[in-house]
Parts: C-alpha cells; structure tokens; sequence
C-alpha cells in the first residue's frame, strides 16, 4: 500500500469505513474527499500527494482553530467532534516528529540560511516548509524559529 498513492488510500479507507459502519470516521473521510474534489473542479488539476498533504494539513490547522473557539464559548461536545476529526486526518499525514527533530531542523535551518534577525524570518521558513509539510505544526514552528532568532 506504500506505493499507492495518498488519494487511492483516502479512497480504500471511506470503503473500510463503509464496511466497519463507522460513522464518525466515514463522515470525516467524506469531508476530506468534498475538498480535493472542489480543488479538482475549481482549479482543473488531478491533485498530486504533495498538494493533498497542504490540504490535510491545512484541514488539521482549521479544526484545531475551531477546537480553542468552541472551548473558549464552552462547547465541548462541539470542541470534541472537532478533535475525533483531526486523528481520523491525521491517519493520512506522515508522522508528526519530536519537538528534538524539530528543533535539530530549525537549528540547521537558521544556520544554512545564514539568519541572523527576524528580518530573516521568511528565509528560515523558505527552507522548512517543505521538509515539514503534514509533519508538524507550522505555528509551532514559527514559534521555534522566533525564539531561535529573537
């Protein structure tokens, strides 16, 4: 399955889901196959791995948003649908690295670079969102690479 590509997996899963008659999962993987279809037809692209990771992860990114809105408005049953939808995505994404593998690639980022102020920032960034793509959180690592420049 390692040679297939990552919508023909997002495609066996919505059949397993089917199969296993779980709801939750199946809705989620239907939201996920609603998006690369409107990316498909808006833009009239076959999408390739590497755009439907940006678009995996940028679906985690708005589910965690609405995750720290419902709890602030203190709607948790909301907060935790949200949550059940981010590990059913999160099955499609590579697997996160460690905050040590993190900050080894911003500390080799900033110094390949040659980053020296936060004017440098986007120099930083350049490099590390492609090796990051769907592998960690980009706020985070924002976050990192302030600290590291700050």
């Amino acid at each position: 399955m390692a040679d297939t590509t990552l919508k023909a997996q997002i495609q066996e899963a919505m059949k397993a889901a089917m199969r296993a008659k779980e709801k939750q999962r199946l809705g989620t993987i239907r939201l996920i196959q609603a998006e690369i279809k409107r990316i498909e037809v808006d833009e009239r692209i076959d999408i390739d791995d590497a755009r439907l990771l940006a678009v995996l992860d940028k679906m985690c990114k708005q589910r965690r948003d609405s995750i720290s809105q419902y709890e602030a408005a203190g709607r948790q049953e909301l907060a935790d649908i949200e949550s059940a939808e981010i590990v059913v995505i999160q099955d499609f994404l590579p697997t996160q690295l460690s905050d040590d593998e993190l900050n080894t690639l911003v500390a080799d980022a900033v110094s390949s670079s040659g980053a020296e102020s936060m004017k440098d920032m986007g120099k930083v960034m350049a490099i590390l969102k492609p090796q990051l793509q769907g592998r960690a959180d980009m706020g985070e690592v924002s976050k990192l690479i302030k600290a590291k420049l700050g």
